[in-house]
This record gives structure tokens, C-alpha cells and sequence, in this order.
């Protein structure tokens, strides 16, 4: 069983999320999409989906930090281990409430709101179970293993393990002795992995990044005698064939 969830199961995951993905972009292009429900309430929406989805790319940032910058990196550019601790306690945790406020305000949304009730499929409810799941378990697992003054240090152990995973020699044994608050959270994140391309959370992949690089759009007004203008004429007009 150790062998399997840290060994065999990463693998299982992201062979799912790549050629899930493939597979979704290649025959349900029409289905990649966020199924958007705006048309049936957008107030409430407005607020919601902010906070879930700047919660949910904090929470992003703070993972990608902690598990694949090393620690002597950051002690290089100054960032020394009490003050990492400290960061991650609070900013982590801000940004995991921040995110849960507006998934809970999304699924009061959905379960209140009639038309956006009855759009609502199986793997929307499959995909808001796990995803609340990850964040809470993630946020029980740092404030039950941490004080203000010291924590558990996952930079030793869940991450050389992570690392591992995409030199293809993951540290199974890096996570013997991990508390078991912490190693629920990675399960729970591995079968999110898993889901996504079956899921609305396939449309992250389709971010308008261009939009950054795009030119300049500029618009301007005729005046009257500008090409492309003419006065309008009362009546009907011929129409050439």
C-alpha cells in the first residue's frame, strides 16, 4: 500500500490529467467549457466566483512554492525558515478561507437557485466534494501540525517526494513518519488531479493569455465627410443583385 499511493499512484494521476486532456480537447471540444450559469443569477456570482477562483490561484502559488522551490533557495534570497513558517501559516491559510468562502457561496448559489440547481451535473457535485475536501483537509493539515512558533516542516519530506515524481524516482520512503493529516491531503490532491479533465476545471487550461501580448485595440469615431460615411436617404434603396 506505501509502495502504491507514492510510487504508483502520482503516475496514475497524471497519466489521467494528459491524455484525459488530449482526449477531451480531440472529442468534446464543444464540451470544454465552464457551462457558464451566469444567465440565470449573476449577482451573487459576482462575488463568489472572484473569491473562489483568487483563493483557489493563491493556494496554487503556495503549493508550487513549497514543494518545488527548495529551501536553500529561499534562504538565498533572504527568506529564512521562521519567516517561510509564518507565511505559510497565515497567507496559506487566508488564502485556503478565502477560497472555501466562495465555494460555499457557489454551491449556496447553485442549491438555491432553481434554472442553476437543474444545471448542475454529477461531476459538478463529484468535482466541488473533492475539491472543498482538498482545501480543507490541506488547511486542517498545516493548523493541527503548526503553532506560531514552529511547524511541521513538510520541505524535508512531501516535497523531495514531489520532486521526485518528475525525475521519475519519487522518495516513497520520504513520506514514512509524515502526519497522516498531511498524506490524506496529498490523496485527496492526487484524485483532484485525476478528475480535472473530466471536469468543468479542464477550462483553467484555456486561460486568454494571449490577451496580454495581443496589439492594441484602437477605436475611433467618423466625422462627416470621412470615406465610408454618406447621408441616409429616406425610402427604400435598390439593392444591386
Amino acid at each position: 500500500m506505501h509502495t502504491l499511493l507514492w510510487a504508483v499512484l502520482p503516475y496514475v494521476a497524471l497519466t489521467l490529467l494528459i491524455a484525459g486532456t488530449i482526449w477531451r480537447h480531440r472529442y468534446d471540444k464543444f464540451g470544454w467549457t465552464t457551462r457558464s450559469s451566469q444567465v440565470y443569477e449573476s449577482k451573487l456570482l459576482n462575488i463568489a466566483s472572484p473569491a473562489f477562483h483568487y483563493g483557489i490561484l493563491f493556494v496554487l502559488v503556495g503549493h508550487l512554492m513549497g514543494l518545488f522551490v527548495p529551501e536553500s533557495w529561499t534562504d538565498a534570497v533572504g527568506l529564512k525558515e521562521h519567516a517561510y513558517h509564518l507565511l505559510s501559516l497565515f497567507g496559506g491559510t487566508a488564502a485556503g478561507l478565502l477560497a472555501v468562502a466562495g465555494i460555499a457561496l457557489l454551491l449556496y448559489r447553485r442549491r438555491t437557485n432553481t434554472p442553476v440547481f437543474r444545471a448542475t451535473t454529477r461531476n459538478d457535485k463529484l468535482m466541488y466534494a473533492v475539491l472543498l475536501a482538498a482545501i480543507v483537509m490541506g488547511m486542517w493539515a498545516k493548523l493541527t501540525n503548526s503553532s506560531v512558533s514552529e511547524g511541521y516542516d513538510y520541505r524535508e519530506t512531501i516535497a523531495p517526494w514531489a520532486r521526485g515524481i518528475f525525475t521519475f524516482q519519487p522518495d516513497a520512503d520520504a513520506m514514512v513518519g509524515v502526519p497522516l493529516t498531511f498524506q490524506l491531503h496529498a490523496v485527496i490532491g492526487m484524485t483532484l488531479i485525476a478528475l480535472v479533465p473530466f471536469t468543468r476545471l479542464v477550462h483553467m487550461f484555456s486561460a486568454p493569455v494571449q490577451y496580454l501580448f495581443r496589439p492594441y485595440v484602437v477605436y475611433r469615431s467618423r466625422t462627416a465627410g470621412e470615406p465610408g460615411r454618406r447621408k441616409e436617404r429616406r425610402g427604400w434603396e435598390k439593392v444591386d443583385s
